[in-house]
């Protein structure tokens, strides 16, 4: 059953003082044995029009994003990634690092703390750290 829910994703660039925020109202629940979080990104994140999805498992976390703008971005301890980040800008190829991955989450919601290396392909990786709290509502 999908429960009403309040998502906060903060993420913040090693070196960058600035901590990005969203506090957005989504849905949580769980669906063959992985917990998802679902929410409607805004104007604010300029991804109007972009549906976010978090896939929680024990070891392994995917961050969908289906709209204006489309990516599967995963973050696994045991291996890198290659994602692709569909903009209306144009595509991007991200490299993803997974150096810390923390996942605290039940039925009610809970944390997730990431911590990891982002590149865009011939930059040099960003140091990068994505903590989320998804508390659920009755």
């Amino acid at each position: 059953m999908k429960k009403k829910a309040i998502i906060s994703v903060l993420s913040r660039q090693v070196g960058d003082e600035e901590e990005i925020e969203v506090v957005t109202p989504g849905t949580f629940y769980e669906k063959d044995n992985s917990y998802y979080a679902e929410y409607a990104e805004t104007t604010i994140s300029g991804m109007e029009g972009t549906t976010t999805t978090l896939k929680i498992n024990p070891d392994k976390f995917s961050l969908i994003r289906i709209g204006s703008t489309s990516a599967e971005m995963d973050f696994d301890k045991k291996a890198n990634n290659i994602s692709m980040y569909n903009t209306p800008y144009g595509t991007l190829e991200l490299k993803i690092e997974t150096k810390k991955l923390d996942i605290k989450v039940d039925e009610n919601g809970g944390d997730i703390y990431i911590k990891y290396l982002l590149s865009v392909l011939g930059q040099d990786p960003l140091d990068t750290t994505l903590k989320i709290n998804i508390k659920t509502q009755e």
